[in-house]
C-alpha cells in the first residue's frame, strides 16, 4: 500500500511542472489604441521597443486605426505591463475590449 501511494505521488510531481508550463506558455492577444501614432515614425518606435518586451511574440501596428494588436505569453507580461512599457516610450495606450471598437479619442475643450 505504501509503495503504491509513493508511486502515486511521484506521478503526480512529475507531472506538475508540465501542466504549470502549459498555463505559464499561454498566449492572449490584446488590443491597444494609441491616438499619439500618427506617422511611420511611430510604428517603428512602437516596433523597436514594445515588440522586444518580455514575453510579446508578435505585434501589428495599424495607422489607419491606431491600433497596436499585440500577442503575448500571459504567464510573462499583462496589458497593464504593456500600458506601462507604451507610457515608457512616451504614448498613452489603451486596451480595447474584444467586440467594442476603437475607442474614440477625447475631443479638445474649447475655451
Amino acid at each position: 500500500m505504501k509503495q503504491l501511494l509513493l508511486t502515486l505521488l511521484c506521478v503526480l510531481f512529475a507531472f506538475s511542472p508540465a501542466f504549470s508550463q502549459d498555463s505559464k506558455n499561454k498566449k492572449e492577444t490584446s488590443t491597444f489604441y494609441i491616438a499619439a501614432m500618427d506617422c511611420d515614425h511611430c510604428i517603428k518606435k512602437i516596433e523597436k521597443n514594445i515588440a522586444f518586451e518580455k514575453g510579446v511574440t508578435d505585434l501589428k501596428c495599424d495607422l489607419a486605426t491606431r491600433t497596436a494588436i499585440i500577442t503575448y505569453k500571459a504567464g510573462k507580461t499583462s496589458e497593464v505591463k504593456l500600458i506601462s512599457a507604451f507610457k515608457k516610450i512616451g504614448m498613452e495606450a489603451v486596451a480595447v475590449d474584444k467586440g467594442a471598437g476603437c475607442p474614440v479619442p477625447p475631443s479638445k475643450k474649447s475655451n
